[in-house]
C-alpha cells in the first residue's frame, strides 16, 4: 500500500500568509464552540459524538476527548489519504477542543455561564446566531487555506475519491449522522453519568440538543461552500484554494 504523503503539503503556495488566518480560524472555531455549548441548542456533529464519549469516559475534558478519537481517525486518513495532512490538521485537532475548554472556564469565571443558563428565548436566539455564523466562517478559512483538515473532515473526502459515482454532499450527510449516532450510543452509555441533561431523545438523556446537531449535518457543508466562495473572492491570498488543492494532491502521488 501507498502512502500519499509529502512534506511539501505543509508549505503549499503562500503558507506563511495562510498560517495566521487558519490559526485565527481555529482559535475562532473554539470561542465560537463554546458559546453554542453553553446555549445547549446543537453543535456540530464531531462535537456532539465527542461530548457524549467525554460523558462516557467521566469527564467534561473535550480537548482531550478530540485528541483520542481525532488521532483514532487519524490511523486511517495516514493509510487511505495522507495528502489531506497538514498543519490545519494538527491545529484542529489539538487546540479547537481546548480553546473550547478555556473559553467555557473564562464564561463561568466572569459570569456568561450563568448569563445563558437564565435566559430567556430572545437574548439566546441572536447569541445562537452570531455564534454559529463566526463557526461557518472560521471554518470556511480553515477548509480553504489549504493546509491540511482534521480527520474527521478528510475521512468524507477519501469516500468521496473511492466512490465517484455518490456525491459528495450524501457521503458527508451520512458520515456527520454517524458521527450524531455514536454519540448518542455513547449518551445512552454514559447515563448514569448525564445528571442534568439539557435535552433527551427517545429516553436518552443528552448533554446538547440534537436537534441543532441534526439541523447543522444538512446545512453546515453548504453554508461553508457559499461562506467559502465570497471568501475566495474577498480575499485575493485565498482565491487559489482549488489549484493549490489539487497540486497538493499531485505532489503527493
Amino acid at each position: 500500500m501507498k502512502i500519499n504523503f509529502s512534506f511539501k503539503q505543509f508549505c503549499p503556495q503562500k503558507w506563511q500568509v495562510k498560517l495566521p488566518f487558519m490559526l485565527a480560524a481555529v482559535l475562532l472555531m473554539g470561542i465560537s464552540l463554546s458559546v453554542l455549548i453553553e446555549i445547549g441548542w446543537g453543535t456540530d456533529p464531531a462535537t456532539f459524538m465527542n461530548y457524549h464519549v467525554a460523558a462516557l469516559l467521566g469527564t467534561d475534558n473535550i480537548g482531550l476527548i478530540q485528541i483520542m478519537d481525532y488521532g483514532v481517525l487519524l490511523i486511517f486518513v495516514i493509510l487511505f489519504g495522507a495528502q489531506h495532512i497538514g498543519f490545519g490538521s494538527i491545529a484542529n485537532m489539538c487546540f479547537i477542543g481546548f480553546v473550547s475548554d478555556f473559553s467555557r472556564w473564562v464564561w463561568k469565571l466572569i459570569g456568561f455561564h450563568q448569563y445563558l443558563q437564565n435566559a430567556s428565548m430572545g437574548p439566546k436566539i441572536p447569541i445562537f446566531a452570531a455564534a454559529l455564523l463566526l463557526f461557518v466562517i472560521a471554518a470556511s478559512i480553515y477548509m480553504n487555506s489549504c493546509l491540511g483538515i482534521a480527520p474527521y473532515d478528510a475521512i468524507p473526502k477519501i469516500i468521496s475519491d473511492a466512490s465517484p459515482k455518490f456525491p459528495f454532499f450524501i457521503i458527508r450527510i451520512i458520515f456527520d449522522y454517524s458521527a450524531i449516532a455514536i454519540g448518542l450510543l455513547a449518551a445512552y452509555l454514559a447515563r448514569n453519568n448525564i445528571t442534568d441533561p439539557v435535552a433527551s431523545f427517545a429516553g436518552i438523556g443528552l448533554k446538547t440538543n440534537i436537534f441543532g446537531s441534526a439541523c447543522m449535518s444538512l446545512l453546515l457543508g453548504p453554508l461553508i461552500s457559499v461562506v467559502g466562495k465570497v471568501m475566495k473572492m474577498a480575499i485575493p491570498v485565498f482565491q487559489d484554494a482549488d489549484n493549490e488543492e489539487k497540486k497538493v494532491e499531485k505532489d503527493a502521488e
